[in-house]
């Protein structure tokens, strides 16, 4: 955690994630579950801020893309 602005990415995703974990869980699909885990935990690991941006937002769309089509 070099910057401020790291910090509050390494928040925001970590919230992100933990709303696309709790949905996933909740309604039984993988994607969102497994997109929250890896939002959650995946700042820890990136230290530049601008990595950390690019992935924070390729996890986020990658939900979008694996929806259920009833």
């Amino acid at each position: 955690m070099g910057s401020t602005a790291a910090l509050i990415w390494m928040v925001w995703f970590s919230a992100i994630g933990m709303g696309f974990f709790m949905y996933g869980k909740a309604q039984r699909v993988a994607a969102p579950m497994l997109c929250g885990i890896g939002l959650m935990v995946y700042p820890y690991f990136v230290s530049n801020t601008y990595a950390m941006l690019i992935v924070g937002i390729v996890l986020c769309v990658i939900p979008y893309h694996f929806r259920r089509r009833d």
